[in-house]
C-alpha cells in the first residue's frame, strides 16, 4: 500500500493556522513536506477544489519526530494573511485581465456585426446597379424595336407601291434574326423559377428559426449573424476550402446554428450538403446568385425588426 508521509510539526503547525486536516495533509504532500509556508500557500490555491476536504484514498504514515513546544506566533498569523493577501490580488488581477478580454470580444463582436451590415449594404447596391443596368438595357432594346418597326412599314409601304427591292428583303431578314436575339437574351437573363423557389424557402427558413425561438432573441441573432459570417466567407473566398466546409459536430456550430430548427436547412439551400460529418459546398457548385439572396435576407434578418412577425405569401 502506498503511503501519503507528513511531518508531524508541519502538520501541528497548518492546523494551528486554522485548516482542517484532511486539507493539510493534501497540502503538505503536494508540496512534498517542504514548508508549511508552501503548504498553506498551496491550500489557498486550491480551496475552490472540489475534493479538497476529502482525506486521500490511501493511508496516513505520521512522521512523528521529537516532540517540541510549538506556538502560533504574530508572525505566522501575518505571513498567513500576506499569502491570502498576495492570492486574492492575484485573482483580482486575473478577474481584470478576464473583463478586458470580455470587452475585447465584445468590441471585435460589433466590428463584424458593422462588416457584416457593410457587406449587405454593397450587395443591395450592386443588386440595384444591376436592376438599373436592366432597366437601360430594356429601354434601349424598345427603342431598337421601334426603329425595327419603322423600317419594317417602310419596306411595306413600298411593297404595295410596285418597288420592290433586295435592300427591303435584306432588312426584313435583319429584323426577324434581331427579334429572335432579343427573346434569347431575355429568357438567358430572365431568373429560373427555381431561383424564386429557393428565395422563399430560405425566407421561410429564417421566419421558422425566429419563431421556434421568439423567446431567446439573443440566440436567433447569433444564428443569422453566423450564417452571414459563413455566406460572406464563401462568397468572398470561393477558392478556400476551409470556407466551403463546416463540421457537424463543432460545439459552437451546433449552439448557434445545428441545434436550431431551419439553420442546416439554409445552408443547403446555399449549396451546402452533408457528407459524413461534414457540411460540404463543392468548389463548382457555388451559386453567386443564391449567396447573394441568401446575405440579402439575412441583412433584412438582422436589421428589419418585423423580419419574420408575417409568413411569407
Amino acid at each position: 500500500m502506498t503511503f501519503v508521509e507528513v511531518k508531524q510539526k508541519l502538520m501541528s503547525e497548518v492546523e494551528a493556522l486554522g485548516f482542517p486536516r484532511a486539507r493539510v495533509v493534501r497540502a503538505l504532500h503536494s508540496t512534498g513536506n517542504v514548508s508549511s509556508e508552501a503548504a498553506v500557500h498551496w491550500l489557498i490555491d486550491h480551496e475552490n477544489d472540489p475534493d479538497i476536504d476529502q482525506m486521500p484514498p490511501v493511508a496516513v504514515n505520521i512522521d512523528i519526530e521529537s516532540p517540541e513546544p510549538f506556538h502560533i506566533t504574530e508572525e505566522m498569523r501575518r505571513k498567513a494573511k500576506e499569502l491570502r493577501d498576495q492570492v486574492g490580488k492575484e485573482k483580482e488581477r486575473e478577474e481584470q485581465k478576464f473583463e478586458r478580454q470580455r470587452e475585447k470580444d465584445r468590441i471585435r463582436s460589433s466590428k463584424e456585426l458593422q462588416e457584416a451590415k457593410r457587406i449587405a449594404e454593397e450587395i443591395e447596391r450592386k443588386r440595384n446597379i444591376n436592376s438599373r443596368q436592366v432597366e437601360k438595357e430594356e429601354e434601349k432594346r424598345a427603342r431598337e424595336k421601334v426603329v425595327q418597326k419603322i423600317e419594317q412599314d417602310k419596306i411595306e409601304r413600298k411593297r404595295f407601291g410596285g418597288i420592290p427591292s433586295e435592300r427591303s428583303e435584306s432588312l426584313a431578314t435583319k429584323a426577324t434574326a434581331a427579334r429572335a436575339g432579343e427573346k434569347d437574351e431575355l429568357r438567358s437573363q430572365s431568373l429560373p423559377a427555381t431561383s424564386v423557389s429557393k428565395a422563399v424557402s430560405m425566407r421561410e427558413c429564417l421566419r421558422s428559426l425566429r419563431h421556434h425561438h421568439k423567446d431567446d432573441s439573443d440566440k436567433v441573432r447569433n444564428a443569422y449573424q453566423t450564417l452571414f459570417i459563413y455566406v460572406r466567407n464563401v462568397a468572398k473566398n470561393p477558392d478556400e476550402e476551409r470556407f466551403r466546409k463546416i463540421r457537424l459536430s463543432n460545439p459552437l456550430f451546433q449552439e448557434r446554428v445545428g441545434s436550431l430548427k431551419g439553420g442546416i436547412e439554409f445552408l443547403e439551400l446555399c449549396g451546402f450538403r452533408k457528407e459524413g460529418e461534414f457540411l460540404y459546398l463543392p468548389r463548382d457548385k457555388i451559386d453567386l446568385e443564391a449567396l447573394n439572396t441568401a446575405g440579402s435576407l439575412l441583412n433584412s434578418a438582422l436589421t428589419n425588426p418585423f423580419f419574420g412577425v408575417l409568413q411569407s405569401v
